[in-house]
């Protein structure tokens, strides 16, 4: 019998481990709102994953990222960032501002909010443009944000709305105005988003029992950069 054959003669197809071209397609069932919070690590990674699987599919996914623009422990090109330009149909923005807010860095507590309120009007307009696309279609995966997406990231939003850098009503607005086939992911906070969390379709609260910060560990290149 031949590696291609099963014992009851069928012939099988492809391996489906196989890698397949990324082409454009539509997916079948996106139109929920996550919420991932929490003290612990991976509220971001798990986003990113899930924005990596999704363009695995061929589906266009965009992050905008509020509140991370870099430390002094930091490498401003993160390992994401690579990863996501080699990657089809998947693109991020981030309006951070170098720091963290109201650490004693030395930042310019203003100019977080200033960044934040920047990147809170791109991500409506992001919203906006997908309410105008027709989400049960391919879109092109080299095409703008701007032209409509299938999944959109809000990295720290839920932080950002926490600590006052963007108004919790506004995120809640925006979150009730978004099109029906567009996946919405809001990530951030030690504290949980009550603002936005009765909107959400999966909530997750990820929660820290350890972490190597406590005893010493820095960011490392490769984990959390």
């Amino acid at each position: 019998m031949s590696d291609d054959a099963t014992a009851d003669g069928d012939v099988r197809g492809d391996d489906p481990l196989e890698p397949r071209p990324i082409e454009p397609a539509a997916p079948e069932e996106f139109g929920l709102t996550q919420v991932w919070w929490g003290d612990g690590k991976g509220k971001t990674t798990a986003a990113m994953g899930m924005g990596m699987r999704a363009a695995g599919h061929g589906y266009r996914v965009h992050m905008l990222q509020f509140m991370k623009g870099g430390t002094s422990t930091v490498e401003d090109v993160r390992g994401e960032y690579n990863a996501i330009a080699a990657l089809p149909g998947f693109s991020y923005e981030n309006s951070g501002h170098y720091g963290w807010h109201r650490f004693h860095d030395g930042t310019d507590d203003d100019e977080h909010a200033a960044r934040a309120t920047g990147g809170f009007e791109r991500a409506k307009a992001i919203v906006a443009a997908a309410g105008k696309a027709d989400l049960s279609s391919a879109l092109p995966l080299d095409g703008p944000a701007d032209d409509g997406v299938h999944m959109l990231i809000l990295d720290e939003i839920c932080y950002a709305g926490n600590r006052g850098l963007v108004d919790p009503d506004d995120v809640r607005e925006l979150v009730e105005s978004k099109p029906e086939n567009l996946e919405l992911v809001l990530t951030g906070g030690h504290e949980r988003p009550d603002f936005v969390t009765d909107l959400a379709d999966l909530v997750t609260n990820v929660r820290k029992e350890s972490h190597p910060i406590e005893s010493g560990h820095s960011a490392r290149k490769g984990t959390e950069y």
